[in-house]
């Protein structure tokens, strides 16, 4: 594979392991999938005749973004109205909206893949972790091997989380019939899904995490033979945790979800749950001292109306961080960099109310990165440095958006927001998305077929 020589670029931001620093008019080299060098007129080395050179005078050269929280398939369930999260608890809008999750079919979930991929890299987005939990019996089994045929389509860097129910309605959970998996079903995909994709090496773009969906809608063996299998495999663990469900979960079992995960070993560094706004200081340190991370989904904050997730008490006590989009069903969009900006600024909306005070900015920047690279166990994503993957995304900052902007690289996302799409995003290496265009693929093609996908189905 060439590489590429980004001359000229006005910021690049820096981490050698020690935090991120501004590196002002300096080039980047790449070599294959990773970063070579940064510094000062590295055309002057000696480099492969098949080396591109890109013109990156006024770039901002940031690290691509790392997704830890999603839901693919319900970029096909978004932007209705009717669906308002405003008027119900989390609890009673699954019970609206599973059935209409039900409907999907396989296409559906291929082309609701590629339309959440296509965003998430547009906005700077490199790793995309997503929790498909969503199995309709007339979909089948295969619906995480079209989303990793999906991130193949783009280049992105995917890691799956086979996601599942098994708590019928009967018991107590939200899920339709049609949605249901038994334990032995849902760990039997699992295993099938490390065995064909996972990939553990240095710059694997496949990775597989055994992720049931949610505690308060599948059986307590579930959790116990995740587990099992999890720490069998070697790879990671995730769920939702936190996001209205602990009382239930109380009057079920006499434990709120934190201590239910506990007790049976759903937790530690190689496991992290979403969301997470309504766990107590006590279990928050618990978390912290077990190493399990937390997925931030800020987004879903503004339509739940319930607490803002206590992300400076987070930050006090040692909790792992990243951030992730969360499924366009609550959010609408698959824009993390948007995301970036909306959780630093609902901190600073409850500043006055919190013990702690609001991370900087540029810690949100950090949780949108390495916190994200930490939470999916990877050393190799995260930053810009040489032997890093050469993940990353530009912003040519030379219009009137970024005036009074540029003296600070670090807090422009989280601060200031982006608008617009980057100019450039390179995943492994390779430029997937310049000029408004992917490459080698046509956009418009892509739109009609998910449009095809979506009309086939009865939303």
């Amino acid at each position: 594979m060439s590489g590429y020589l980004l001359k000229n670029c006005a910021a690049v931001i820096v981490n050698d392991g020690t935090g991120p620093v501004v590196r002002r008019d300096v080039d980047l080299l790449t070599e294959g999938p990773a970063i070579k060098a940064i510094g000062k007129d590295l055309s002057t080395l000696p480099l492969p005749a098949d080396t591109i050179v890109q013109d990156a005078s006024g770039w901002f050269v940031y690290p691509g973004l790392v997704n830890t929280h999603h839901h693919f398939f319900q970029c096909f369930v978004r932007n209705h109205a009717e669906l308002d999260w405003t008027a119900l608890s989390v609890i009673e809008w699954l019970d609206r909206i599973y059935p209409i999750f039900s409907r999907l079919n396989e296409d559906c979930f291929y082309h609701s893949s590629v339309t959440a991929m296509a965003e998430l890299i547009k906005h700077g987005c490199t790793t995309a972790f997503d929790h498909q939990y969503n199995f309709p019996r007339q979909a089948g089994k295969r619906l995480v091997d079209r989303q990793f045929e999906a991130a193949e389509l783009f280049g992105m860097r995917f890691h799956a989380g086979r996601g599942g129910n098994t708590l019928p309605k009967s018991e107590g959970s939200t899920i339709p019939d049609e949605m249901l998996e038994t334990t032995d079903e849902f760990i039997d995909d699992c295993a099938r899904l490390i065995d064909t994709y996972h990939d553990a090496g240095a710059f694997s773009m496949r990775q597989v995490v055994v992720s049931p969906c949610q505690p308060v809608n599948s059986y307590r063996e579930t959790f116990v033979e995740s587990v099992r299998l999890a720490r069998d495999k070697g790879v990671f663990l995730h769920t939702h945790v936190g996001e209205g469900e602990s009382p239930v979960m109380e009057a079920r079992h006499g434990l709120r979800t934190v201590d239910y995960l506990e007790e049976m070993g759903f937790a530690g560094p190689d496991t992290f749950y979403a969301h997470c706004w309504e766990l107590t200081h006590d279990e928050l340190g618990r978390m912290a001292a077990s190493g399990t991370g937390v997925s931030h989904c800020p987004e879903p904050v503004y339509l739940v109306g319930a607490e803002v997730t206590d992300l400076p008490a987070m930050a006090a006590l040692g909790v792992r961080v990243g951030l992730g989009c969360d499924g366009a069903a609550s959010n609408d969009n698959s824009n993390l960099m948007h995301c970036l900006h909306s959780a630093y600024m609902l901190q600073c909306l409850v500043a006055s109310t919190r013990k702690h005070p609001v991370p900087p900015p540029v810690d949100f920047l950090g949780y949108g990165t390495t916190g994200g690279a930490s939470l999916l166990g990877r050393k190799d994503i995260g930053r810009l440095a040489p032997g890093m993957a050469a993940d990353l995304f530009a912003i040519d900052t030379r219009r009137m958006d970024y005036v009074g902007t540029r003296h600070d690289p670090l807090s422009l996302i989280p601060r200031v927001g982006v608008g617009s799409v980057t100019d450039m995003t390179m995943i492994n290496g390779r430029i997937v998305w310049q000029n408004g265009e992917f490459a080698g693929l046509d956009e418009a093609k892509l739109f009609a077929d998910a449009e095809a996908a979506l009309a086939s189905v009865t939303i």
